[in-house]
């Protein structure tokens, strides 16, 4: 998720978070007799004879304008949805652009590179790598399996001093920023074949 979803996240969970506590307070203040100066008047039902006539009235163009709002709902719903999980990722990275000419690596090669360097660390057991953001500052996401067993502080020691490295050193460039998702998972035993 990049910065710009995650804004519209927030924006839009405070909004929903916004309507909803007004709704539940105003619901409570009335249930508490906040609007009314008779306690007997804060009891009554919400849906009464009015609200029950307002529908009897303009049945069945509200049930499709209800139908509507439903469907408009669902839409943004699953919009956001799909923003969730979409990447930004990159198919080529400019390496080099001079007035001799252009040049750009496979980010797909390069994501390659990078996840066959972290699994050369023992403490690994899988990784993946995707390169991401704008031409001029590419990230690195990696998503990292290792042996439970292994002290964290090895899987850091190469990634610092081995994968990103390289990973500077082939893109040309003094920093490359990375995020590593860790999740740990014992070692597959070892099969034996018994006869």
């Amino acid at each position: 998720m990049n910065r710009r979803t995650g804004r519209g996240n927030r924006w839009g969970l405070a909004l929903v978070g916004l309507v909803l506590t007004l709704l539940g307070g105003s619901a409570l203040a009335r249930g508490l007799g906040a609007f009314s100066q008779d306690w007997a008047a804060a009891r009554t039902p919400v849906v009464d004879g009015n609200v029950v006539g307002f529908f009897a009235r303009n049945s069945p163009w509200i049930w499709w304008l209800a139908a509507l709002a439903s469907l408009v709902v669902a839409l943004l719903a699953l919009r956001w949805l799909f923003a969730q999980g979409r990447r930004q990722t990159r198919r080529t990275l400019r390496v080099e652009d001079g007035p001799t000419g252009v040049t750009e690596v496979s980010a797909g090669g390069m994501a390659q590179a990078v996840a066959a360097d972290v699994e050369s660390s023992p403490a690994v057991l899988s990784a993946d790598a995707n390169l991401v953001g704008p031409q001029t500052r590419p990230e690195v996401r990696l998503r990292v399996v290792a042996d439970e067993s292994v002290p964290m502080g090895e899987l850091s020691r190469h990634l610092s001093t081995v994968a990103l490295p390289h990973m500077r050193d082939a893109l040309d460039r003094d920093q490359v920023p990375a995020v590593a998702r860790v999740s740990l998972e014992p070692a597959p035993s070892p099969h034996r074949a018994v006869r």
